[in-house]
């Protein structure tokens, strides 16, 4: 019988922890408390079986054991140990001292737990709150929030080179969005959305792959998996400071600890730089906020990356500023891009509509992926996927996808299963490989479309315009319809024949 933890052993255990918030702070804040809480703990734990091997290595040899431990991923001071909070858990002060561990557990980790600016990934936490009600209150919460994550065992031999906190954080942070609404988009992509795209864009071995919207990274760690041997590299940027946060704690539990996560706003001032210029990328990827007003316009014209050489996006819609950042991102002949966008990207004019018409041009569209509506947390708006890829060469052909009838209805969004998903990706797939030929390639489902037929439409990616999905509706036979008609209206003879006779007994 198997010791190894499951998932689901742990999502229960922490799912419990979420009760000691609930009815106290919003939904939105519970993940900040639950997984800090989870990041301790597994620190925590895994710092300890290193320090038992140690010593058993040392045979008992405490001074030495002591100083081999000086090499592992985190350096844990005595009192920023979770089993330290736990044995202090009825003490008056505790939030005090929760917060106190995690401040020193980032000092004692400054190069790991701390942004290039110096900002902690524990500054936005505060355990010792007032939001979490009166001190005799707050100090009951926070005892049973240390007892439920004394029941975890989460020392790495217990996962047993599983992702089970990885898929736990994965889990904790869709339950959140589930309830956190609107704000939901700020940090979280659907699995499914991530998924795909991380298939769509897949990267090769030893690549370079980049998130500047991340989020919590969920999108990059996806991209990230989808290599085959493991060999690859993170980069992302995020502009909140909760939620790179989350991306940092994100990539310590799936153990990518040398992933560069970069906090800041990517279009006014991008982090990941070689020298003066943009640092470049094999893959590219992101989820960026949709239609994001005041982006930084007023400084775009002077940008001394030459981001937007194909045209300034309009102040109030961000969507093709990221684009442009990310086209330019990529390397040149071979970098791959994929991006999820609102359908206006599609064919709104002005501005947007020629710096589209550059981009097509520049032949480095290759996909327009239309996905259902209500799948992404806080809006029931459709999205689109676009594909860019500068290593087309000689084919100027794009490919439409309709997917907005391909997903299962759920609870509170709809969900795309992997069925869907493959359809899709063996659909791109069949393109990119030349396979396919310009025109129908599936009836009301994909297209191929040339240069030439895009031009032709005003450089409009609006799908409809390429895959028709129109349905002709049935032939109406008139001769059965009269006669259905005239049988109804006789039954309503005979019934208001039979009322007559009814009123008539009745006024007796």
């Amino acid at each position: 019988m198997s010791n190894k933890i499951k998932s689901e052993d742990i999502n229960r255990i922490i799912w419990q922890a979420c009760d000691t918030f609930r009815g106290v702070i919003d939904p939105s804040q519970y993940k900040d408390y639950i997984l800090v809480m989870l990041f301790l703990k597994y620190v925590s734990d895994t710092y300890t079986e290193k320090y038992e091997a140690h010593l058993i290595k040392y045979e008992g040899d405490i001074e030495r054991a002591q100083r081999a431990m000086a090499s592992e991923r985190f350096t844990v001071p005595e009192h920023s140990h979770f089993n330290s909070l736990y044995d202090k858990r009825n003490e008056p002060n505790i939030g005090e001292l929760i917060d106190i561990a995690l401040a020193d557990l980032e000092d004692a980790n400054r190069e790991k737990l701390t942004s290039s600016d110096g900002a902690g990934i524990f500054r936005n936490i505060s355990f010792n709150s007032s939001n979490l009600g009166d001190k005799k209150d707050k100090n009951a919460r926070l005892k049973n929030l240390l007892t439920d994550f004394n029941k975890l065992d989460v020392k790495p031999s217990s996962l047993d080179g599983q992702d089970v906190l990885g898929d736990t954080y994965e889990f904790l942070i869709s339950n959140f969005a589930s309830d956190a609404g609107k704000k939901a988009g700020e940090f979280y992509t659907p699995k499914e959305v991530s998924t795909l795209l991380a298939r769509l864009t897949k990267s090769k071995s030893g690549a370079r792959i980049y998130d500047p919207t991340c989020g919590s990274a969920s999108l990059l760690i996806k991209a990230g998996q989808q290599v085959e041997d493991n060999n690859f590299s993170l980069y992302g940027q995020e502009a909140n400071g909760s939620t790179w946060a989350l991306a940092m704690m994100n990539m310590f539990l799936h153990g990518f600890d040398n992933a560069s996560i970069r906090w800041g706003d990517t279009l006014r001032n991008p982090k990941h730089t070689e020298g003066d210029n943009l640092m470049k990328f094999d893959t590219v990827v992101a989820n960026p906020p949709f239609s994001l007003d005041k982006w930084g316009q007023e400084e775009a014209e002077e940008d001394k990356y030459n981001r937007f050489n194909r045209g300034v996006p309009p102040k109030s819609k961000g969507d093709w500023a990221f684009i442009s950042h990310m086209i330019e991102s990529a390397y040149e002949t071979t970098g791959m891009v994929g991006v999820v966008v609102p359908h206006g990207v599609l064919f709104r004019g002005s501005a947007e509509g020629r710096i589209r018409k550059h981009v097509i041009e520049d032949n480095l569209l290759d996909a327009v992926i239309g996905l259902p509506a209500n799948l992404f947390f806080g809006t029931g708006i459709p999205a689109a996927i676009l594909i860019f890829n500068k290593a087309k060469d000689k084919r100027t052909e794009t490919l439409f996808i309709d997917a907005s009838e391909e997903y299962d209805s759920g609870k509170n969004q709809n969900v795309m299963s992997n069925k869907h998903l493959d359809h899709i990706v063996e659909t791109y797939t069949k393109f990119r490989e030349n396979k396919t030929k310009q025109g129908v390639l599936e009836d009301k489902y994909s297209y191929v479309a040339a240069l030439s037929e895009i031009t032709e439409n005003e450089y409009n990616l609006n799908i409809p315009r390429y895959v028709d999905t129109f349905e002709e509706e049935a032939e109406i036979n008139i001769t059965q319809v009269q006669t259905e008609i005239s049988t109804i209206e006789n039954e309503l003879v005979a019934v208001q024949q039979k009322m007559q006779e009814y009123l008539k007994e009745l006024s007796l």
